[in-house]
């Protein structure tokens, strides 16, 4: 629901500009102008949207992975275990390869204010140079922060099988 309403005021949004544009086509600086609002609108939808997908695809993952544990709870001990661990290994690529797209997004994006702002103003553009280093910097914690988080949870998670897998043993014993 979210995701729409999001995608109708961007449709919106676009419009608008675009009638604008076409009013403004006449007089050069008011083109710049349009140039730097439609740039401001695509940054505004990546920076909303690829998190957003980000989280859902998340999401998605995990559950999925629940779901197998739990399928898995009633197989093989060792089947389990390689899978769960394959199944980790997936999970983090997937982390891994959002994280990149979001960084290879923000070198676009750094590309655009640069092409917008060398024709407005050169101090302008160093500043923004920094601010986007900054941002990239942000982006690789990040990213390694994730991936250790990933690999704790997957020991977690692995630990945490074995001790079902004894228990059901033990119980089989019985």
């Amino acid at each position: 629901m979210m995701m729409m309403m999001m995608m109708m005021m961007m449709m919106m949004m676009m419009m608008m500009i675009m009638k604008m544009m076409m009013m403004m086509l006449m007089r050069r600086r008011m083109m710049m102008m349009m140039m730097m609002m439609m740039m401001m609108l695509l940054m505004m939808v990546i920076d909303v949207v690829v998190p957003m997908m980000m989280m859902m695809m998340m999401m998605i993952m995990m559950m999925m992975m629940m779901m197998m544990i739990m399928m898995m709870m009633m197989m093989m001990v060792m089947v389990m275990m390689m899978i769960v661990v394959s199944m980790m290994l997936m999970m983090m690529m997937v982390v891994l390869m959002m994280m990149m797209m979001m960084v290879v997004l923000m070198m676009m994006r750094m590309m655009m204010m640069m092409m917008v702002l060398l024709v407005v103003s050169m101090r302008m553009m160093m500043m923004m140079v920094v601010v986007m280093m900054m941002r990239m910097m942000m982006m690789m914690m990040m990213m390694v922060v994730v991936v250790v988080v990933m690999i704790m949870m997957s020991m977690k998670i692995m630990m945490m099988t074995m001790m079902k897998m004894i228990m059901m043993m033990m119980r089989m014993m019985m």
